[in-house]
């Protein structure tokens, strides 16, 4: 069923994923991460026209909806751009040969409060090492968040303390697991609103934009993200003009649900489970080439929005 707001489809809500019973293939725990969404990915790249040759993801953090795509062969090959130079240290070594020598890194390393401290002290001296330490930041601060100012893990789960969320035989498996699909995946460390522009005539390409959240001091992409600054107008802006098919996610806002309108998507409510096991909506927004959403503008149906957390900021040049 679907209803109208601003001349875009609004689809009815779905059930809440249990992310356990999707397959877990990124060696980050990032906040923001998006395996809650992966049954809804797949049965939107299911229903295109035709198998994209290319999938896009201009802010790949974690990767999870890249290496689904590259890994279940929903796509033949993909990009993926990243800003942040510590993520993006990670994606260069495991697609390269030297993911050899971060799983043994990873593998040999004693899991101690002391050790881990010492770690991260030092700056990485090479690549590999770059990558080691962001890995191990991501696994042992308080709910992976990488950015500035986050605090390491003290009791843990289940009480296991600062080790809690290390666990290096998994971690080799998944890097070995990229590793082997490392030649359909084209990484750039890059800002994402320079390479956008470069790809949207391609008509054979699926897009994933998952931009971070940012909406002032009390927004949780402010703490949880290096980058943040975006001009999200210009973005929306840009994806309208894709040639290829394009989906989004957002907080639930109003001025979201504006611009999806405005610019051509479909607006489609998914839940999930917080940090705080609450169930919230994100907003899934979707242009499928060849598919054009109604044009009549009927009035939005009444819904309480939760408080607007769209920026207002201006577009990050580097």
């Amino acid at each position: 069923m679907t209803e109208i707001f601003n001349g875009a489809l609004v689809a009815a809500k779905a059930e809440v994923v249990n992310v356990a019973s999707v397959p877990q293939r990124s060696p980050f725990r990032y906040p923001g991460g998006k395996t809650w969404l992966i049954p809804r990915f797949r049965k939107w790249l299911a229903g295109l026209p035709e198998k994209p040759a290319l999938l896009i993801e201009p802010f790949a953090g974690g990767g999870i909806i890249t290496l689904t795509a590259v890994m279940e062969n929903l796509v033949e090959r993909a990009l993926m751009v990243e800003l942040d130079e510590n993520v993006a240290a990670v994606w260069q070594v495991i697609l390269s040969p030297d993911y050899r020598e971060l799983i043994r890194r990873i593998l040999n390393f004693e899991m101690t409060r002391e050790r881990v401290i010492a770690e991260l002290a030092e700056p990485p001296k090479n690549a590999i090492d770059h990558a080691f330490k962001t890995i191990l930041r991501n696994r042992v601060q308080r709910g992976g968040i990488m950015a500035p100012g986050a605090s390491l893990v003290k009791n843990g789960e289940n009480g296991k303390g600062i080790g809690s969320r290390w666990y290096p035989n998994t971690l080799a498996e998944r890097i070995k697991a990229i590793a082997q699909v490392r030649n359909r995946i084209e990484f750039r460390h890059e800002n994402a609103v320079n390479i956008i522009p470069f790809h949207l005539a391609q008509h054979h390409a699926a897009w994933f934009i998952d931009p971070p959240y940012t909406a002032g001091g009390k927004s949780a992409g402010s703490r949880l993200y290096l980058h943040k600054e975006l001009d999200h107008e210009s973005l929306f802006s840009l994806m309208g003009r894709a040639q290829g098919c394009v989906m989004m996610t957002y907080d639930d806002a109003a001025e979201v649900r504006h611009l999806a309108a405005r610019h051509g998507f479909g607006i489609e409510e998914v839940p999930m489970s917080n940090t705080h096991h609450e169930v919230i909506y994100e907003l899934v927004l979707t242009k499928n080439a060849n598919i054009q959403p109604p044009s009549q503008n009927k009035p939005p149906r009444k819904k309480i929005h939760r408080q607007s957390r769209f920026p207002k900021l201006v577009l990050a040049g580097a």
